[in-house]
């Protein structure tokens, strides 16, 4: 597997239920690996002091890594593909891709990208090169070939 780590991370706000949070994130794991996913969480105040509780997960176990990343590639539409590769500047960073998906899709048990208040997937590869996370992605699936 060329995927080092995969970082996940969200945030639950004062207006959402916390357990309804996780369990829209779980939805997004392979059923097999839930358990193996554990989430730490970190008590925020939002810009007017609204309570913020960001949760995060640091995935290194190797089989972990692959479920979570074929069901990944897996799970996302062709259109979601599309448009990951057309707005390919905004999700690579340093031999890293990023996917941002959707709390509400996510607890109905869909993948489906979003932009505001998302869940990130932080996909941590072990080549640096933009054009090798490319086609590394294009290999696995995460993006149209």
């Amino acid at each position: 597997m060329p995927v080092a780590y995969v970082d996940i991370g969200f945030f639950a706000h004062a207006t959402e239920d916390e357990s309804k949070v996780l369990k829209a994130v779980r939805n997004l794991l392979p059923s097999v690996h839930v358990e193996d996913v554990v989430f730490e969480k970190c008590s925020l105040k939002g810009h007017h002091g609204n309570p913020i509780v960001l949760f995060e997960a640091k995935i290194r176990d190797k089989a972990v890594v692959k479920a979570v990343v074929e069901r990944l590639a897996s799970s996302l539409s062709a259109l979601d593909k599309e448009t990951l590769l057309g707005e390919i500047g905004l999700h690579l960073e340093k031999g890293s891709f990023f996917v941002r998906l959707d709390k509400q899709a996510a607890f109905e048990g869909s993948f489906k990208l979003a932009t505001a208040d998302p869940i990130r997937f932080r996909l941590r590869f072990k080549k640096n090169r933009p054009e090798d996370v490319v086609a590394i992605c294009r290999e696995i699936g995460m993006l149209p070939a």
